[in-house]
């Protein structure tokens, strides 16, 4: 009770709220607020850093040369060097925090972003590609691994949603931001694609320095917990733990070979594979079917993506409250199908772009779920090596889905059977989750 007299300058009591948040509720409330937005900050400036290729294709091509199965090769082989280093990055994040090691990602991919301004042919192309899927590797499933020490399974799908609505989100900012940086071509003597490249990877460089000083490694190093809050989160992680390695016993070696984690591999492979050739590409395919100035392609190309940042976060809102996770999946899955054979026969902007915008929906929209699914059997060193499996198989699709595009392309003057393959990897992934359904280690 405030007992200062009236004229004191004391602050008056704040409002007794009639309905007070359980401590679950007002937990994750923080956690949510003090992390998300952050993380999510940092997924925009990695994807923004990761698909700009797209865009600077849209000069850089013509510029150096390169054909569409250049491009595609390097625009994939990213995946090369993101796959070979994805899981000793992700155990090493688990040893010495996520903290550190996010920061290191960060400054190094910074620094090789900005390096790919001094592209000058295939060969650095493809190097420099390669190198930053060397420095990025290990990000996209630390930070999930990070996610399962601060919220419990059924909260996880959501968060996740949130999270990963930076794969869109970073389309909607980077589209407009790159048509910009492109028609800043010849100021200072650069080439547009120069400046997108200068201008975007400075950021992630520096905000590495920024997580040093912002990202706490687990609940028991913040203040914006109070001890009641803290004990209440670390017992309900702890407990969810003991129950997954009590049911299933899954060490580190078992999980790297065990079939549950090989078939969310291969889904998530028909997942990416989707993505990035859509991605990669959509500037370009945007390009050939409106004949608009790069400034317009980039700001329509966001269009898609705002659709789907808010399927993400739906979904996986749906999904947690009804605690379903395949029929989350799945359809969204059977629904980007649709798209990408709608978007390989239709030759005219806006309903080609109606089509693209279902694919890019349903093919995200099923991110937060997935991603809610390897914890209900796997903890510890096992979760974070088998996170990064299944990420590294699904990066390889994000090398498949963009060559194939650009070969098929080059082979037959039409984008219409990349889209297609796109297309038919997804129906299998659909096909895949519902088999899954039945796997004893996810019951």
């Amino acid at each position: 009770m405030n007992h200062s007299h009236p004229d004191s300058g004391a602050a008056p009591p704040a409002p007794e709220i009639p309905f007070p948040l359980t401590i679950e509720a007002a937990t994750l409330r923080k956690v949510t607020w003090h992390l998300l937005p952050f993380l999510l900050l940092l997924y925009i400036i990695c994807w923004l850093d990761r698909v700009n290729v797209g865009f600077a294709a849209l000069q850089m091509n013509q510029d150096l040369g390169f054909s569409a199965s250049v491009y595609g090769f390097g625009a994939g082989v990213f995946f090369a060097g993101y796959a070979l280093f994805e899981i000793p990055s992700n155990l090493i994040l688990a040893r010495v925090g996520a903290r550190r090691w996010i920061a290191r990602i960060m400054v190094t991919w910074g620094l090789i972003s900005t390096c790919m301004m001094f592209v000058h042919d295939t060969a650095t192309f493809y190097l420099l590609r390669f190198l930053l899927g060397v420095a990025e590797a290990g990000f996209l499933p630390g930070i999930l691994y990070y996610l399962g020490d601060w919220y419990p399974g059924a909260q996880r799908a959501k968060a996740v949603g949130w999270f990963m609505a930076a794969i869109p989100l970073s389309i909607v900012v980077g589209g407009p931001v790159a048509g910009i940086l492109l028609d800043m071509d010849g100021l200072l003597g650069l080439r547009g694609w120069q400046w997108l490249y200068l201008l975007e990877g400075a950021p992630a460089f520096l905000l590495g320095f920024v997580v040093l000083a912002w990202l706490p490694d687990n609940p028991s190093q913040v203040h914006w917990l109070n001890d009641a809050e803290r004990a209440w989160l670390d017992g309900r992680i702890r407990a969810e733990q003991r129950e997954a390695q009590d049911r299933h016993g899954i060490g580190l070696g078992r999980a790297m070979l065990h079939p549950t984690v090989w078939k969310l591999a291969l889904i998530m492979f028909t997942c990416q594979s989707g993505s990035y050739g859509l991605t990669l590409w959509m500037p370009q395919i945007l390009k050939g079917l409106s004949g608009l100035s790069d400034l317009l392609v980039g700001m329509i190309s966001a269009l898609p993506y705002i659709a789907a940042a808010i399927g993400m976060i739906l979904i996986g809102a749906s999904s947690d409250r009804t605690g379903e996770r395949f029929y989350h999946i799945a359809v969204p899955s059977l629904v980007a199908v649709l798209g990408f054979t709608a978007s390989a026969w239709l030759t005219t902007p806006i309903p080609a772009m109606i089509a693209l915008t279902v694919a890019a929906v349903g093919d995200l929209g099923s991110r937060g779920p997935f991603w809610a699914l390897p914890g209900r059997f796997l903890t510890g060193s096992a979760a974070a090596g088998a996170i990064a499996l299944i990420n590294t198989v699904g990066s390889l699709g994000g090398f498949v889905g963009p060559y194939a595009v650009g070969v098929v392309k080059d082979a037959t003057g039409s984008f219409t059977g990349g889209l297609m393959f796109l297309a038919g990897l997804l129906l299998l992934g659909a096909v895949g989750t519902l088999r899954l359904r039945h796997s004893p280690a996810l019951q």
